[in-house]
């Protein structure tokens, strides 16, 4: 199967208290490059998310969004450091002592004062939260590459039609050949009476002006290579996989027999249909980029 590099996934696992949302988008990258925002107490598990990342996707710029909720009234605690409140109600005492002042120290000022009272956030199981995070990039995964399938498929299809578009277009080209020889031919013998209405003219020169003209225009090769590689483009897609380079590659090949094609061409039929083929390839080319 074709996948584009472009897509979506999301997916959202929840358990207790605890929800984990997981989003992904990607657009098109000649390699694998991952951007990942998540909260700071999930960063010790960005190697084990790129290691599943890497199981569903080969190429791609994507980013992955990750929020982590947890409602439970236990996630957070109130901790007296008594230590602490001592030493600052010992400074207080010596305060009075050595300025004179009047020492009203109460319950609520001396909480207060800092690290006597802190708010801590308790340790959570990292088991258990990625036991939801783990569950959370599968299912985002498997539906962006749902959705990159789902759009490489419209891909395909219309590749397809556009590389029969190219062998129309070649196959123009092939029967045009022999025509513009025989053109070419015609012309050559009706200058050679204009110019010598009485001489006779000389068939094997003739023959041989013809043949210099149809080894400078020859295409055969050209058209030859060109069948070769929207042959193998067309296997390449029906194959599936991770064919964007391959056929980035091919395409390439394509577009310089279009060149050569259309450096040759001395015929303006010819020469418009070889345009036509190179505007066709660059559209295939196009379309590949979007190919994984």
């Amino acid at each position: 199967m074709i996948k584009s590099m472009t897509g979506f996934g999301r997916c959202e696992v929840s358990e207790g208290d605890r929800k984990i949302t997981v989003e992904m988008k990607s657009v098109n990258h000649r390699y694998l490059d991952v951007s990942m925002k998540m909260p700071k107490k999930l960063n010790f598990f960005d190697s084990s998310i790129r290691a599943i990342l890497k199981k569903y996707i080969q190429r791609g710029k994507v980013d992955v969004y990750i929020s982590y909720e947890d409602l439970s009234e236990g996630n957070a605690s109130l901790t007296y450091h008594p230590g602490i409140a001592a030493q600052y109600v010992e400074y207080f005492r010596r305060m009075e002592e050595q300025f004179g002042l009047t020492n009203d120290i109460q319950v609520s000022v001396l909480a207060r004062c800092p690290e006597v009272l802190v708010m801590e956030e308790q340790q959570e199981d990292e088991k258990e939260i990625w036991h939801l995070l783990e569950q959370a990039v599968h299912g985002a995964c498997e539906k962006f590459v749902e959705a990159r399938v789902h759009e490489g498929e419209a891909l395909k299809d219309d590749l397809m039609q556009k590389l029969d578009e190219i062998l129309e277009t070649v196959a123009f080209v092939e029967e045009r050949f022999p025509q513009i020889l025989s053109e070419y031919r015609e012309k050559l013998r009706a200058k050679v009476r204009e110019l010598f209405a009485d001489a006779q003219i000389d068939e094997n020169r003739l023959a041989t002006e013809v043949t210099i003209f149809a080894d400078k225009i020859c295409v055969d090769e050209e058209i030859v290579r060109l069948r070769s590689h929207v042959e193998a483009v067309k296997a390449a897609l029906e194959t599936g996989g991770s064919i964007g380079r391959k056929l980035d590659f091919i395409a390439q090949e394509m577009n310089r027999e279009a060149n050569t094609t259309l450096s040759k061409a001395n015929d303006l039929e010819v020469s418009n249909r070889a345009i036509d083929l190179k505007t066709a390839i660059e559209k295939v080319r196009e379309q590949i980029q979007n190919i994984e």
